[in-house]
């Protein structure tokens, strides 16, 4: 398992950064497919594949519209963005009228659905936003070099050093000591690489930023292992291999984007 993971992290960041340095339409469509992908794992995750056709129709809507999210932040900002996510809303709401005549839960649809377009479509566009902006490509190398050094020393700190549970009800196998050395690696990694990729920045805030992203990377780790222990899966897909699927790869990540968003227009 762990060598899969290696292969699959090396085969892919000479991709990622071909993706991440070409910017523009390149990168927002990179960011695209990546939203419906991801947006597919998790429809597949919390709606039921058995039920009727009208039922059915909601999340395909919803992975309709992701990449008309992504594809509108990258055209205009975050301006439009929630008016396509009040339209939806608002479509699917009235789908789900003959639904409720039969099925007291259909409400719930919308909300699964709508989640996923706010949770994995709308995160995912503030990466279009900082690439966007000055320094872009260096901003996006670092996020993922600190999410991914969190991810990286969670696992193995947990894995060797693990003994005091973290949340068990939720994942069992992550613990205190995990978490710490999650942190401990933004924080480290942030350093390092700030000083190749963002050279300009303060120390103080970067060690603010890394832990901020870090704590926001381990909520969405748990995030998507809640509703993945409530669908009763292990991983929400297998396309990467060693790591499952794009959602198991990504859900830090999802978390950690718009705050590094916020973060990055209010304190550097």
């Amino acid at each position: 398992m762990h060598l899969k993971r290696w292969i699959t992290g090396i085969v892919a960041v000479p991709i990622i950064y071909l993706l991440v340095s070409a910017g523009g339409t390149i990168f927002a469509l990179l960011i695209a497919a990546v939203s419906v992908v991801t947006l597919w794992e998790y429809y597949r995750a919390v709606f039921d594949p058995d039920a009727g056709s009208l039922a059915q129709l909601i999340p395909r809507i919803g992975l309709c519209l992701s990449p008309v999210v992504v594809w509108t932040v990258h055209r205009g900002g975050m301006v439009h963005a929630p008016l396509i996510i009040a339209v939806d809303l608002i479509v699917v709401a009235g789908l789900t009228l003959p639904l409720f005549r039969n099925d007291p839960q259909a409400p719930h649809l919308v909300a699964r659905q709508v989640l996923g377009l706010v949770y994995i479509s709308l995160s995912l566009s503030f990466l279009v936003l900082i690439r966007s902006a000055e320094s872009g490509a260096g901003w996006i190398f670092w996020i993922l070099c600190i999410v991914a050094a969190g991810d990286t020393g969670a696992f193995y700190a947990g894995t060797y050093l693990g003994r005091h549970k973290l949340c068990p009800w939720v994942s069992p196998k992550k613990t205190i000591e995990g978490s710490l050395g999650g942190l401990a690696a933004n924080i480290i990694v942030a350093l390092l690489f700030k000083t190749l990729l963002l050279p300009s920045l303060a120390v103080l805030p970067c060690v603010v930023f890394a832990l901020a992203v870090g704590i926001a990377g381990q909520v969405g780790d748990l995030f998507a292992s809640e509703f993945k222990r409530s669908a009763g899966i292990k991983d929400s897909g297998s396309l990467l291999p060693g790591h499952g699927g794009f959602l198991d790869r990504l859900d830090a990540l999802l978390f950690a984007a718009p705050l590094a968003y916020l973060l990055k227009i209010s304190i550097f």
